[in-house]
């Protein structure tokens, strides 16, 4: 329903921004150059579906593999000494607590087809153990919020875009991006925390913020302390270099398991065609959309004014370019992926604007989405701080993706 308003947004505004430029500046050839916008924007979404199929079906190929040789249980195993003390009110041994790993996990993963299962059945789960069946429970906001912040592991459909964008190293923006959604993650637990008196004094608890804080701040000092045409350099090596140690112990696990690895990422590759070409519709549509949105001029003033605003700080502006995407985000994951897509498109896919894009593509989730496919679920009407906790992690991650993008390739 949101993604329908924006869609109509996007061609009103189209019209009316074109339809006074006709006015006023006499631009006769306005209405020819957006028509023809939308024929290029289509052709171009259905090129960048069809360049999706072998990279997204060689990833998924690999996903399936991890999937089927254990590694969200091992992910749901280790997480469990933190998990039990962030939903207090989760009997032990209570299957929401499987549920919510499962789910986390998954995300984590990037296994979407695997993470909405398990994510509604964890939110049934929790309603089950809720006294006020109208009101969302403590453990159902920690759920929504963690979920909304977005942390992935491997952001592998965001890797896709860029290889097919024509990025030199598509996986160049994947230690900025991780730190980027950890920072999110951390500001909407800790909040959440917060607002629930969960103890973070306690040393499991102590101990993973600290770990995490330390990660992150490590990360940064051993960029800031490398030379500027070094920082890419290695960042990309470390993320080529995780990706693969990834899809080694994806089959080392799988062989573990006994899983005949070759058959679960031919089944898993034929999900990652599927999903290439089932996405064709949905991404020409928002790549019409915008392309109007951009050729009418409508983009342009957005993007000028939010510079406008912020140069009135003496602030750098280069990053407005691709803030379209970070607003578009919590309101429609199709939208910001369309925003992401124009944005490599318009500036360049290793342009800053191109890189800053796909991490706040990446920093953050679906915020309205989540909550209302998660809470619609299960009839929740009170959703109490929900929103605020939510939007508090999507603002902490894209307050730190401009700063790591900056940091990395400013």
């Amino acid at each position: 329903m949101v993604l329908n308003y924006i869609w109509i947004v996007f061609f009103v505004i189209a019209f009316v921004v074109g339809f006074f430029k006709l006015l006023f500046t006499g631009d006769l050839g306005i209405f020819t150059e957006m028509m023809n916008a939308t024929f290029d924007s289509a052709r171009t979404g259905f090129e960048i579906s069809l360049g999706l199929t072998g990279v997204l079906s060689l990833w998924l190929g690999f996903m399936k593999i991890g999937e089927k040789g254990g590694a969200v249980n091992a992910l749901a195993h280790w997480g469990s000494p933190v998990f039990s003390r962030l939903f207090p009110e989760i009997p032990k041994g209570h299957p929401a607590t499987g549920s919510i790993f499962m789910n986390i996990a998954a995300n984590m993963l990037n296994l979407d087809n695997a993470a909405t299962p398990a994510g509604l059945k964890a939110m049934q789960e929790l309603q089950e153990l809720n006294r006020d069946k109208n009101s969302a429970s403590n453990s159902m906001i920690m759920f929504i919020v963690l979920n909304a912040s977005g942390l992935t592991i491997i952001p592998v459909t965001i890797m896709v875009y860029r290889a097919q964008m024509g990025a030199a190293n598509p996986a160049d923006i994947f230690v900025p991006l991780m730190i980027a959604t950890a920072i999110a993650t951390l500001a909407g637990m800790l909040y959440v925390c917060f607002r629930q008196k969960i103890n973070l004094l306690d040393k499991v608890l102590l101990g993973f913020t600290g770990v995490l804080i330390a990660l992150i701040v490590l990360t940064l000092w051993i960029v800031k302390s490398l030379p500027q045409d070094k920082v890419s350099v290695y960042s990309t090596l470390a993320a080529n270099f995780f990706l693969f140690f990834v899809i080694i112990a994806f089959i080392i696990l799988g062989v573990r398991k006994k899983v005949n690895v070759y058959s679960a990422f031919i089944e898993g590759a034929k999900d990652g065609f599927k999903t290439a070409i089932m996405i064709v519709p949905y991404l020409i549509a928002i790549l019409v959309g915008v392309a109007l949105f951009r050729t009418s001029g409508a983009m342009g003033f957005l993007t000028d004014g939010i510079a406008y605003l912020v140069s009135l700080c003496s602030l750098p502006t280069d990053w407005t370019d691709a803030f379209p995407v970070a607003l578009m985000k919590p309101l429609s994951g199709s939208g910001a992926r369309g925003l992401m897509i124009d944005a490599m498109q318009t500036f360049g896919a290793d342009s800053f604007a191109g890189r800053l894009a796909s991490i706040f593509q990446g920093s953050t989730d679906t915020t309205f989405y989540l909550i209302a496919v998660y809470y619609g679920a299960i009839h929740i009407k009170n959703i109490r701080y929900t929103v605020p906790a939510a939007l508090l992690a999507d603002l902490a991650g894209v307050l730190a993706a401009v700063f790591v993008c900056y940091l990395f390739f400013g």
